[in-house]
């Protein structure tokens, strides 16, 4: 099946807060209590194979999906990239902007669920959704928003950890100790392999492994040590 701009289904409902988000208020609630609870989630360093895979690519327009506290974002902006960076939770965004005000680099802070998000469609050269937490639905609304925002010519790099998809631990997000009563299941979420049987017939898969992991020596994710890496190409 071909998923090209005209396929994405229409964005569900979404409150906007005062502050401008537009999502799932539950959601941002969620993300800005786990950030709150420390002065630093991540290494603040930018992700491994972030910077591998778009080592050879021309800098254009990216699209940051669940940037953090930034460190994405703001080595994009740093080696040439105009970027957009897309943030749940108020609290990572305001550390965001203050990191990128820090080192000197211009970034679009967009703060908004993915589905919700009001982006251009088929306008970034690369969209890049490094170990994002996406909800599978029926009707892929997720999947499709992602593929929708890509331009042709442009890439999709969707990277997460590997074995994740096979795990069911109690807690919010994926396996970290919160609330026992919320179990996570790997099938309520998106990972590489939902990626890439969304694609259709005018997307080319460049990149689909395992490999082994650059982690960063500090933040939530340092004790992962293999990733899944999907990167596609969008023909037309």
């Amino acid at each position: 099946m071909t998923h090209d701009h005209a396929d994405v289904p229409p964005v569900p409902p979404a409150s906007s807060s005062a502050d401008g988000y537009v999502g799932d208020p539950e959601v941002q609630a969620h993300w800005d209590e786990r950030y709150s609870e420390q002065d630093q989630m991540w290494s603040g360093k930018p992700n491994g194979t972030l910077v591998a895979e778009v080592a050879g690519l021309t800098p254009g327009r990216v699209l940051d999906v669940g940037c953090g506290e930034g460190a994405d974002a703001i080595w994009l902006a740093g080696n040439g990239w105009d970027v957009t960076a897309l943030e749940v939770s108020g609290v990572a965004l305001e550390r965001a902007a203050r990191h990128a005000a820090d080192a000197g680099v211009t970034v679009r802070w967009v703060h908004a669920g993915m589905v919700e998000a009001d982006l251009p469609l088929a306008s970034f050269g690369l969209v890049s959704a490094q170990y994002p937490v996406l909800p599978r639905t029926p009707d892929a609304v997720a999947e499709r928003a992602l593929l929708a925002a890509v331009a042709p010519g442009g890439v999709l790099l969707f990277v997460h950890h590997a074995d994740m998809e096979h795990r069911h631990e109690h807690g919010h997000g994926h396996g970290d100790d919160h609330d026992d009563e919320n179990a996570f299941d790997p099938a309520d979420y998106v990972w590489p392999a939902t990626m890439a049987a969304s694609l259709g017939d005018d997307w080319v898969v460049e990149v689909d492994e395992r490999r082994p992991r650059v982690a960063p020596e500090s933040g939530a994710g340092a004790g992962h040590t293999d990733d899944l890496v999907l990167r596609a190409r969008r023909l037309r």
